[in-house]
């Protein structure tokens, strides 16, 4: 059964005393992070692997003025650390071919030991005033910029990810997917990721969590005819960020010894929201603050969970119930049954292989 090495970690355990605790996991590896910004807990997380020696952080975004900010800031603080920027688009796909392309062109970069995918698109709201928003390719945003997106510049650098694992202990090289409490919002809708359906006439596994957003005092109705919810959108997308784990520990963990982990960073004060309706959004923070149900972290303690993921050497291959494969302040915690079902990563691995245009077999 898979564990976690210290339990008395929690939701105010910060970053970098958890990277402080799994030295050996960071110093001399090559990580990679996505979403990186200075307001985020992209940053953070690339500073409490920053703090423990690793050879190279490489520092994905999708805006150039950010990501020199952040890039910058880092040198000036760990002059002898490797850092490297990487300007990618995760909502388009041409844009992670030509990142991909650019990181498998580092012939000094031979090997990366930690993928962390935590960039991420956030629209919550009952309805969507005008047509679904969708990426360059056509494909709803979220599930392009959370999941897609990320699916695709994985395995287009997986040479790399493998050639790290043949001279490491399995389950020391991990992909780690960055999901939330979303998940718990909706399954996976298999039969409709083109959002042209309403609720009612999905299948029943597919339908979205209605009793969950109306305890969040939204306005949702399972018989209506709208078809584009965005919080039932991002809930979809971060249920596809813990099925692509088990997706990628189905393919690799067996056959090269790469773990791969999702996680809730928990609520924080960030860039997340800015797509969001902010009045909307004031009223559901304060629903689900007279609920008891919020707890504000910092972008430090946002970044705990992360570094738990990436360094804790206890975590391994989840168990058949899916145990393990999720984790949410610091620690192990379960996940909706749909975000760990095995036929369900299956589906959803196929139906990315069919939106990026290329399989990947390994």
């Amino acid at each position: 059964m898979t564990t976690t090495t210290h339990s008395e970690f929690d939701k105010n355990t910060e970053s970098t005393a958890v990277a402080a605790a799994f030295p050996a996991s960071i110093k001399g590896r090559t990580i990679l992070i996505t979403g990186v910004n200075k307001l985020g807990i992209g940053f953070s997380t690339a500073q409490a692997f920053a703090s423990q020696s690793p050879a190279r952080l490489i520092l994905a975004a999708r805006s150039q003025a950010k990501l020199e900010e952040c890039v910058e800031a880092l040198r000036s603080e760990y002059s002898g650390i490797d850092i490297r920027p990487l300007l990618v688009d995760l909502s388009s796909l041409k844009s992670i071919r030509t990142a991909a392309n650019e990181v498998l062109g580092w012939n000094d970069v031979p090997t990366i030991d930690i993928v962390i995918n935590n960039a991420g698109l956030m629209r919550h709201g009952e309805k969507y005033d005008g047509e679904m928003p969708v990426s360059q390719d056509g494909i709803e945003e979220m599930f392009a910029t959370n999941h897609l997106g990320h699916y695709l510049l994985t395995n287009l650098i997986m040479s790399k990810i493998i050639a790290a694992a043949k001279s490491t202990t399995p389950g020391s090289t991990r992909i780690v997917n960055l999901s939330s409490s979303g998940a718990y919002v909706s399954p996976f809708r298999a039969s409709d990721v083109s959002w042209r359906k309403p609720a009612k006439d999905l299948p029943e596994n597919e339908r979205p969590n209605f009793a969950m957003m109306k305890m969040a005092r939204m306005n949702v109705d399972e018989n209506s005819d709208v078809t584009y919810i965005p919080t039932a959108a991002y809930g979809q997308s971060k249920t596809c960020n813990v099925l692509f784990a088990v997706g990628l520990n189905t393919r690799l963990f067996e056959k090269y010894g790469i773990l791969s982990l999702a996680l809730n960073p928990g609520e924080i004060k960030s860039e997340l929201g800015r797509n969001t309706d902010p009045e909307w959004l004031a009223k559901a923070i304060k629903s689900r603050e007279e609920m008891g149900l919020m707890h504000w972290k910092s972008l430090n303690q946002g970044a705990s969970t992360t570094l738990v993921a990436a360094c804790d050497p206890k975590l391994g291959l989840p168990d058949s119930d899916g145990r393990g494969q999720f984790l949410s302040d610091a620690q192990i915690a379960p996940a909706p049954k749909w975000a760990v079902d095995k036929e369900a990563a299956e589906k959803l691995w196929k139906v990315s292989e069919e939106l990026a245009g290329e399989k990947f077999g390994y």
